[in-house]
């Protein structure tokens, strides 16, 4: 199945007092290349999610980024510490005792005491955190693939749809090529027959002469192969796995034949039909470079 290598998808959920956003876009790139946005303190997410990714990707730039808020404000934890409100107490009722001052110690007076409180971030369960950002990164991903795989269809279409229109242009060249190897032969019998009219060489030997040197103008054997290379493209775009890099080399032997062609054929029309079917190959060439 062809996928594109651009794609989007997001999903967001409140999970465990969390409010979670994963979203993931791509362009095309020759390989799988990963970079990720997420909180500082939970950077142990980054590489989890490389992870995931490349599960379901095989090539393309791609950016992860992952928002985590908390929805019930408990994100840090108070701890007292007893010792230095101990220390701080007994420190003031001798001040009070010596001077004789009054006891107005209160719980709001012990709250200002420094060091008396330290404030300090709720410790984070890695595993019950990532189980919770894979699930909704599970969706971001589902999404992701399907815009991938939607627009793999359009892609898969229109490189059907070139490929038969080259198929149209070998069909007329395998039409047209005996012609143009006839009208070569019979020019090149004719011109050697004027270069060697004085000769004692007989004429059965410049036919076979003739014959032989107009057999390389032949395209039989491109057009074959032309036609294989068509025949197994259409079976790639409906394999299962990425793609990209066979159709990638496929066309260039697509266009290695049709180069041949114009090279050995003198022919205008056929030279023309070659300047066709070059067209079509680098449309196909530009939709390949974006197929994962």
């Amino acid at each position: 199945m062809i996928r594109s290598m651009t794609g989007y998808g997001a999903a967001e959920e409140i999970l465990n007092g969390r409010n979670i956003r994963v979203e993931i876009k791509s362009v095309n790139h020759r390989y799988f290349e990963f970079s990720a946005k997420v909180p500082r303190s939970f950077g142990f997410l980054e590489e989890r999610m490389k992870r995931l990714l490349s599960d379901n990707i095989s090539r393309g730039k791609v950016d992860v980024g992952v928002f985590i808020q908390t929805v019930d404000g408990i994100t840090e934890e108070i701890s007292i510490n007893k010792e230095v409100v101990k220390s701080y107490v007994e420190a003031l009722r001798s001040v009070k005792d010596e001077f004789d001052l009054a006891d107005d110690l209160t719980l709001s007076a012990v709250a200002k005491f420094p060091d008396a409180f330290t404030v300090v971030k709720a410790e984070t369960d890695e595993e019950e955190l990532w189980a919770d950002v894979k699930a909704v990164a599970e969706k971001a991903v589902a999404a992701f693939v399907a815009m991938r795989e939607a627009e793999g269809e359009k892609m898969k279409a229109d490189v059907l749809e070139k490929a038969a229109f080259i198929e149209e242009k070998v069909a007329f060249v395998e039409k047209r090529s005996p012609e143009t190897v006839k009208e070569y032969r019979e020019r090149l019998y004719a011109k050697m027959r004027e270069v060697l009219e004085n000769s004692q060489i007989d004429d059965a030997r410049i036919v076979q002469e003739a014959a032989i040197y107009s057999d390389k103008v032949a395209v039989d054997e491109e057009t074959v192969r032309l036609r294989s290379h068509l025949s197994q493209l259409r079976k790639i775009v409906d394999m299962s796995e990425p793609v990209g890099r066979k159709l990638d080399f496929l066309i260039q032997e697509v266009n290695r034949e049709t180069n041949t062609i114009g090279s050995k054929c003198s022919d205008v029309e056929i030279a023309q039909v070659v300047v066709d079917i070059k067209s079509e190959i680098e449309k196909i060439r530009e939709q390949i470079q974006n197929i994962e």
